[in-house]
């Protein structure tokens, strides 16, 4: 912006002619006869006007000059900021292309990361793949593993179940027999027998008699289903067994008969002496 003075205009001639003009008006006022003609009140106003215009002429010219100078001025700033506004534009032309560049090589980046993302997706998914036929064929294994022993287990189950209550009909013929000794080793073997398959988790259990009929524990051994209520047991044929916790197989009862006195109730052998049959239905 320059530093230009403000523009001054001398006022004292137009100020001159004003007085002149003034004068005059007052001069034919007071040297005509009233009242005055219309000629020289024409004349009086036209001086007047006129001294008028010429008092404020000065004033108008300085401010014409003033709005000049600012529009010079306006000018001026509006010139020097469009330089400011070129140099802009070619900063941000230059912007622009580096933008475009920075662009281009962002789309080449993005590209080879969706390339070698793609490439991740096919090798995790075939790894995925190969992981499930592997944790397939693995369950399949443990699978057949599982129930081979369950199998195996089933088995040695029934092994020992059956051996026990060979062992239990032989102690029950000892008893039959009267002799204490056989009684005495029999019962030892028992007991022994019946504590390693305890330590195996395989608990046998005998109902003592007069004990009340329980479904869920007891079998009868005739086959009948629904006994009387409140049935008593009076003889265990074959020993019932649990194996963790869960029944194996209920133990085969005979129950107590309602009998007149002086009779005698059913007994636990057949007429030859045979002992009766061993149970077939193990749970398992």
């Amino acid at each position: 912006m320059s530093n230009q003075t403000e523009p001054k205009l001398p006022k004292l001639p137009f100020f001159l002619g004003d007085i002149v003009l003034i004068a005059l008006s007052i001069f034919i006022y007071f040297q005509s006869k009233l009242p005055l003609s219309p000629w020289e009140i024409g004349f009086v106003l036209v001086c007047c006007v006129v001294g008028a215009g010429l008092a404020i002429t000065p004033y108008v010219l300085e401010f014409q000059a003033l709005v000049r100078r600012g529009e010079t001025t306006s000018l001026t700033s509006s010139l020097e900021q469009i330089k400011d506004l070129q140099s802009l534009a070619a900063l941000i032309g230059a912007a622009t292309a580096r933008w475009q560049t920075v662009q281009e090589q962002s789309d080449k980046t993005v590209g080879a990361a969706k390339t070698i993302a793609e490439r991740m997706g096919a090798e995790v998914a075939a790894f995925t793949d190969f992981l499930q036929k592997a944790n397939d064929g693995e369950k399949a294994s443990l699978r057949v593993e599982v129930e081979k022993l369950k199998r195996t287990e089933g088995e040695w189950l029934q092994s020992v179940v059956r051996m026990l209550d060979h062992i239990y009909a032989l102690h029950q013929a000892a008893l039959r027999s009267g002799q204490p000794g056989l009684i005495e080793q029999l019962g030892n073997f028992q007991n022994a027998c019946r504590d390693v398959a305890r330590r195996l988790g395989l608990v046998p259990f005998v109902p003592a008699p007069e004990e009340s009929f329980n479904p869920q524990l007891h079998q009868l051994a005739d086959g009948t289903e629904n006994p009387v209520s409140e049935a008593k047991i009076d003889q265990t044929i074959a020993t019932g067994f649990t194996f963790q916790g869960r029944l194996v197989r209920p133990a085969l009862v005979i129950l107590r008969p309602e009998v007149p006195a002086g009779e005698p109730g059913p007994r636990a052998f057949a007429p030859n002496g045979k002992p009766a049959p061993l149970p077939e239905k193990t749970l398992l």
